[in-house]
């Protein structure tokens, strides 16, 4: 995959959800954030639980946000940081550690532990998405970033590794290529909304940021300033939509229109004074239409989110994560815009919740700046973090190896810092 320096200093990220495909095109402005120079967003076809099921319906999106975009920015593009959500991604936390009999720690040391680390491979049957190094540790001293120079007995890596079945990530980059564009790379989608979010001080004690898109619901924790969990759960806002359509006897397009004009997932004491006009699955626009009070629009919403978070609650315990991440859990995504989603997080998930938006990002129109957009927005930082790593004279680290099969990422890292 191209490693090349982005043209002009010109950053893409490209999000491609279930429900909306979004384009970024980004310029690093300083040391403290980027300027967005072009959006566009299209309504996504093609794509069902993050993805790929009709090929030329998703190019057709994605051409019409990366056109939208290029024409904002007055500028072309040729490669983007991508997004994933489909392909289940999974995480885990593998350890290597090797012996080093008490002599200076050196770039030879490192590349054994890579030797040591290709028994943990995840098979072909698995694409390697992320492989983020946590920390080195040398006699037990933990908490080290760079052990080079370093003496001691025994020497020690945590790699964090995500991984997603191959056949939907090769669709989408299959798809993508068909656009004429170049993958940079990859993110796991509530990654990227994580890095868009969260302040630093969350990612070192510990905090949950759950991404709530349009088919799939993504978790992401970090402690230590690092990702150490992910996970996917396939619902999301188009099943609270597709939930109304049923319950209420009308169109998609009116069941999602009545969810974010007067969708709540907690009720309220007017709720049975408000009326609502429902129009029917298949009448005509001024043909017959039910009157229904707001009270059975909530009754449908409240328990297919209380399912979401309890699936949510659910993965963490399962991973052993739900103590690890502290007490703070941040939404973000579309669907997490609804009326009463934050206190209902709070109360099936006993953690401090609060709403998340990009932050540091100049140029990001109001429309486009709230949690909605957060992955697409994360996309352009990932560039950044990795793209100041690899400029010369800079000592900063990559947040992980670059994207060329199962170990080759962890290989890039170490070549790269080593």
């Amino acid at each position: 995959m191209s490693k090349t320096k982005p043209r002009h200093g010109l950053i893409a990220a490209l999000d491609v959800g279930t429900t909306k495909v979004c384009c970024f095109i980004a310029r690093a402005a300083d040391e403290s954030g980027l300027r967005v120079l072009g959006i566009g967003h299209q309504l996504s076809r093609g794509m069902r639980n993050g993805a790929v099921v009709d090929m030329e319906e998703a190019e057709t999106s994605i051409r019409a946000a990366v056109d939208a975009a290029e024409q904002m920015a007055e500028d072309r593009i040729r490669e983007v940081v991508l997004n994933v959500s489909g392909g289940q991604p999974s995480s885990t936390n593998v350890t290597v550690e090797v012996s080093v009999n008490g002599h200076e720690i050196g770039d030879q040391d490192i590349r054994r532990m890579l030797e040591h680390a290709r028994h943990h491979t995840l098979g072909n049957e698995r694409d390697l998405v992320h492989s983020i190094p946590i920390g080195f540790t040398v006699d037990g001293n933990e908490g080290i970033r760079d052990p080079r120079g370093m003496f001691g007995e025994r020497l020690a890596v945590t790699i964090h590794l995500v991984s997603a079945n191959p056949g939907p990530l090769r669709n989408l980059s299959t798809v993508v290529h068909r656009c004429h564009l170049d993958i940079e790379a990859r993110v796991a989608s509530a990654y990227a909304s994580g890095l868009a979010c969260l302040v630093d001080d969350e990612k070192d004690l510990g905090v949950t940021c759950i991404d709530m898109g349009g088919g799939t619901t993504t978790i992401a924790v970090f402690q230590g300033g690092h990702l150490v969990h992910t996970d996917t759960i396939p619902v999301g806002g188009m099943h609270v939509t597709n939930d109304i359509a049923r319950g209420l006897s009308t169109p998609l397009v009116q069941a999602e229109r009545m969810k974010t004009l007067y969708g709540s997932c907690l009720p309220s004491p007017s709720d049975d004074r408000e009326i609502l006009k429902v129009p029917l699955v298949g009448e005509d626009e001024d043909g017959a239409a039910n009157q229904v009070p707001r009270s059975m629009l909530v009754q449908i919403i409240q328990p297919r989110l209380e399912e979401t978070f309890e699936l949510v609650r659910s993965h963490l315990e399962a991973g052993g994560f739900d103590k690890v991440a502290g007490r703070r859990v941040v939404l973000t995504g579309g669907a997490a815009q609804m009326q009463g989603v934050r206190d209902l997080a709070a109360m099936v998930l006993d953690k401090q919740v609060r709403l998340g938006r990009p932050v540091g990002f100049h140029g990001l129109p109001e429309a486009t700046g709230g949690p909605a957009f957060a992955a697409c927005a994360g996309l352009l930082r990932y560039a950044l973090l990795n793209h100041a790593a690899e400029a010369p004279g800079k000592s900063a680290r990559p947040p992980e190896a670059a994207p060329d099969g199962p170990l080759g990422r962890i290989g890039s890292w170490l070549r790269k810092n080593f």
